[in-house]
């Protein structure tokens, strides 16, 4: 099996899901759980996902609060009236119902070459934030579809395109696993530390 791959666990007496993560050996399996683990018992099924740990990268990362799995917090706080998350919450990391604007690259047209990296459009998250959608890294192909300017949701398709006789669609949205390194063409370096005068955590939080 492969390390950092994502499992459910469903613990049938209390219908609650559990998301983990696994290191193997030859004998057992060792869990790293990321939710409280209470009523987990031998017997219970796990299921695997097939795929790793991953984020969703899109418009909304900006303006919300996540903890270390991306769990929205104000989201979660609002939907259970509760300070504290509770066992079995299942919450999109971004919302699925707000309507962002979206502007496609002047630069492209159906028909127009792009490969990943390249900018297809472009979403304000408020009056401050401009965010630039990408082609995920490894895609590229040729434009049979771009969306018009108007507004769309993250599970709405604003791009297709066709490389060697297969089409792709593409959302405003990337799924990317925490544990692969994005790429990048060069990585600059820090000439002079960032200081606040004050902790992250003590300023969104005080």
């Amino acid at each position: 099996m492969d390390f950092g791959i994502y499992l459910s666990f469903l613990t049938l007496s209390r219908s609650l899901s559990f998301s983990l993560r696994f290191s193997c050996c030859i004998t057992c399996l060792s869990f790293l759980s990321a939710r409280h683990t209470a009523g987990v018992s031998v017997g219970d099924p796990v299921l695997r996902t097939g795929k790793p740990l991953s984020v969703e990268l899109g418009p909304g990362i900006m303006g919300s609060i996540f903890d270390g799995i991306q769990r929205p917090l104000k989201d979660i706080s609002d939907s259970t009236q509760s300070i504290y998350i509770p066992r079995g919450v299942n919450v999109s990391a971004l919302s699925q119902t707000i309507k962002w604007e979206f502007t496609p690259s002047k630069s492209l047209r159906v028909g127009s070459h792009i490969t990943g990296g390249d900018i297809y459009g472009l979403v304000f998250e408020n009056s401050l934030i401009k965010h630039k959608i990408m082609l995920p890294p490894r895609n590229r192909g040729t434009v049979t579809y771009l969306a018009p300017p108007g507004h769309y949701d993250t599970s709405d398709v604003v791009l297709e395109l066709e490389f060697e006789g297969v089409k792709e669609q593409f959302t405003m949205v990337q799924v990317w696993p925490v544990r692969t390194v994005r790429p990048v063409t060069e990585k600059l370096p820090a000439n002079h530390p960032l200081l606040t005068g004050q902790r992250v955590l003590d300023a969104l939080f005080p």
